[in-house]
């Protein structure tokens, strides 16, 4: 066998190769050495003898106390944390270094002279002379290791190893066969960036330029930068961009995510500009599922990333042509109440109101099942009415100005005393809740100018657009929540839009009638139509006073506290709706041989039950407070304080002013809850038809509470006016226990009193329909239609 010379053609040059016959692989001699052995191993690094030369290096590493240097999984201390302690290390980092650099041979030295971490350079040695393929160099296999291809936006996977089969099932990522070792290199370069160790990371990317852009995983196929992002270590992920070019930064993994994809999904911010200001058209690269990253950030709850994302994505990447990403994003501000991110995108495509999503809903849609979005949904005290009335929003005229708010969306910083001062107001206002029913206000409005941008590209579309667009879904939905507003806006574009009718055949006034819309149906029903709409049947034979006989699961009745309210306010509905009809139409029976009025029964008897049962609980309870006020009212009376005049027997206080009011209030306390008792007693043995509930039962209710209240308080008058007049003189004593006096009335007040006022509104008023907290301007785009 003869040797073969180098390139060189110098016989005495340090690496010889020999032929092996029958085999076109190349095997190595023993590699010469002008460095003679030193102390530490007995032959320096060759090719064959890495598993002898590693243990004796150990051995001494662990003698010298530096073995842990190597072993070490964490991150090595910083000067500006610790100076002391990074000198200490890096004392013994050089060490080991030393150890290991002259127990090499120099054509190793030459290739790891850059390595500065001792822990890196054992690792990159422990790879070189792994198992090496049969007649291979080690140093020859470590480069072609280093060689790795860049994986651009589509999905290449690492290169194969020099002796793998193409086609082999071993080969793919993940796989038990050579690819693995392919993977293994990158093991050292995988837990410096994990451990977010950028000075391990930068030596390894100096000895292996490639890896930069190389897979350095085999599960998600993540590279250097999705690895830095995932661990969200900012300052790897900073450096990495900073040295790699701009068309590396949108290489993706194999689920078709890029490094921002990664960013989106944990909402840094400091990560996504820091990618974005690289290179601007990552904004625009979807994953396997063509979400795109402002879509990913919405996904994943980060809405202030997702306007800055918004802003910087084109219109174009939004638009319906495009997949379902503009209307997905659509959907999310909605959802978010992001609206004037929704009013500008609508501005920008008005056909995103009609495309299906990634779910395949459309936002009108969408819109349409979000009640909480507008006015009517919204129950105030009257105070906050007031507040909320006077408050004025600004519609957004241009999409610039809308624009412009998402760019300048960041907080301010206080630097005057202005500024303070207007911050303390401004939190102030918010203890009050008078930010609340600003930002209240403002959604109501924006979604209101949502609306108006949806329903104007409504005239546009014909019939089956409107199907595919899921207009008609849309309406149906608006009406079962109660949005005015969509129902208004789609009619007012589309007149025709009003006789239109569900599977069941029913149609708007009917389904306003049967989901208790007050505003919705007086709108619609009061038309030249109106007698030809409360003869129409549904397919099951109903009218319009069937539906308002028809006790459902979305029969609005959980703002109405006490099922005998509840029960009151749907006889209330079939009354009002009752004189509006035709009297004809009381006696049409439906499919199943039942009027409206025995439908009703029908559909409420088990709410008549409860509203039975409730009255009874509330009667039996406040009974029982009576019993014991009347008890001890009467026994004040003759045990007065100050005590009786021994001779006369009148009471020793009968002229003081005091005792006047002593008397006076123990009186209407006895006489009020005497009658409270009565009353409620009168409650327990009713009949408790359905007629009574409407308005015979609320009145003795409303009485009895009234009367109870008032014993209460009086009772609490006269037990403070016998103080005083006991304990004239000591007011530091009396005045606390008045005050204390006045928590069982407050007590009543807050338990009971809203119940007494719903019961004064819902039985006093005139009609369900008179109240509408609706503004008129609502109605006026549909005047025209139903009333001219």
């Amino acid at each position: 066998m003869k040797p073969v010379h180098d390139s060189t053609g110098d016989e005495h040059s340090p690496l010889r190769f020999t032929k092996r016959q029958g085999s076109g692989s190349l095997q190595t001699k023993d590699m010469a050495t002008t460095i003679p052995p030193g102390t530490i191993v007995p032959e320096v690094l060759g090719n064959t003898n890495y598993e002898n030369w590693s243990a004796c290096i150990k051995n001494y590493l662990l003698a010298q106390d530096l073995w842990d240097i190597i072993e070490t999984t964490t991150e090595p201390p910083k000067p500006e944390d610790d100076a002391v302690e990074f000198k200490a290390w890096r004392k013994r980092n050089a060490a080991t270094l030393h150890a290991i650099q002259i127990s090499c041979g120099m054509d190793i030295l030459s290739k790891i002279k850059d390595i500065s971490s001792a822990r890196i350079l054992w690792d990159t040695l422990a790879k070189m002379y792994e198992q090496p393929a049969e007649g291979i160099d080690p140093e020859v296999a470590l480069i072609n290791s280093s060689n790795t291809s860049d994986r651009k936006q589509n999905h290449e996977q690492p290169p194969n190893d020099a002796n793998q089969d193409v086609g082999n099932p071993s080969s793919s990522p993940g796989s038990d066969g050579n690819q693995n070792n392919e993977f293994s290199g990158y093991a050292a370069l995988l837990q410096a960036i994990q451990s977010g160790n950028w000075n391990a990371t930068n030596d390894f990317l100096k000895l292996h330029p490639n890896a930069k852009t190389a897979t350095i995983e085999n599960i998600s196929g993540q590279t250097p930068l999705h690895t830095a992002v995932a661990a969200e270590h900012e300052h790897i992920v900073e450096k990495l961009v900073e040295i790699m070019k701009e068309e590396d930064l949108a290489i993706l993994d194999y689920g078709g995510n890029t490094a921002l994809a990664y960013a989106a999904i944990k909402g840094n911010n400091r990560m996504v500009k820091c990618m974005v200001r690289k290179n601007k058209s990552l904004v625009s690269i979807g994953n396997n599922q063509q979400d795109i990253p402002v879509v990913i950030a919405f996904e994943n709850g980060h809405k202030e990333l997702a306007r800055y994302l918004y802003f910087h994505t084109p219109l174009e990447e939004l638009k319906p042509e495009k997949g379902h990403n503009g209307a997905t994003l659509l959907n999310h501000t909605i959802y978010t109440g992001l609206f004037d991110i929704a009013v500008h995108l609508m501005e920008g495509w008005p056909r995103l109101a009609f495309a299906p999503d990634r779910d395949n809903f459309t936002p009108l849609y969408v819109l349409a099942s979000m009640p909480h979005a507008f006015p009517g949904a919204t129950r105030l005290v009257f105070w906050k009415k007031w507040i909320y009335s006077c408050i004025r929003i600004p519609r957004a005229h241009t999409t610039e100005e809308i624009r412009l708010n998402i760019q300048n969306n960041q907080e301010i910083t206080i630097g005057s005393v202005r500024a303070l001062l207007r911050q303390l107001v401004s939190s102030l206002l918010n203890l009050l809740g008078f930010k609340q029913l600003y930002e209240m206000k403002l959604v109501h409005v924006r979604s209101y100018e949502l609306v108006s941008c949806m329903c104007k590209a409504v005239s546009t579309l014909d019939h089956q657009d409107m199907i595919n667009g899921g207009v008609y879904s849309a309406i149906f939905r608006a009406m079962r929540e109660g949005i005015l507003e969509i129902v208004v806006g789609i009619v007012t574009a589309n007149p025709k839009l009003l006789h239109i009718r569900d599977a069941e055949n029913r149609g708007i006034v009917m389904l306003a009638a049967l989901h208790r819309h007050a505003d919705i149906f007086l709108a619609t029903f009061r038309s030249r139509q109106a007698s030809m709409w409360a003869a129409n049947r549904d397919i099951f034979g109903n009218n319009v006073l069937h539906m308002v006989a028809l006790l459902t699961e979305f029969t609005p009745l959980d703002h109405i506290p006490g099922a005998a309210l509840q029960m009151q306010r749907e006889l209330q509905w079939f009354k009002q709706v009752e004189s509006l009809c035709n009297p004809m139409i009381t006696n049409f029976k439906n499919a199943d041989g039942l009027t409206p009025r025995q439908l009703f029964t029908k559909t409420h008897k088990e709410l008549m039950k409860e509203g039975e049962r409730w009255m009874k609980d509330t009667s039996t309870s406040c009974t029982v407070v009576g019993a014991l006020i009347v008890t001890i009212m009467f026994a004040a009376a003759f045990t007065v304080p100050g005590g009786n005049n021994q001779e006369t027997g009148l009471p020793i206080f009968l002229h003081n002013n005091m005792f006047k009011i002593f008397i006076l209030s123990d009186s209407l306390s006895l006489f009020s809850s005497s009658a409270s008792v009565l009353i409620f007693l009168g409650l327990l043995t009713s009949r408790y038809s359905e007629e009574d509930f409407l308005k015979s039962l609320p009145k003795r209710m409303i009485t009895g509470l009234c009367t109870l209240f008032f014993s209460i308080t009086t009772m609490m008058i006269a037990f403070s006016t016998a103080l005083l007049i006991m304990l004239r003189g000591h007011s530091w004593t009396v005045n606390p226990v008045i005050c204390l006096a006045s928590i069982p009335v407050t007590l009543f007040v807050l338990m009971q009193f809203h119940l007494l006022v719903d019961m004064f509104a819902y039985t006093y008023r005139s009609s369900i329909f008179d109240k509408r907290v609706k503004p008129w301007f609502y109605f006026r785009s549909l005047y025209n239609i139903l009333f001219r």
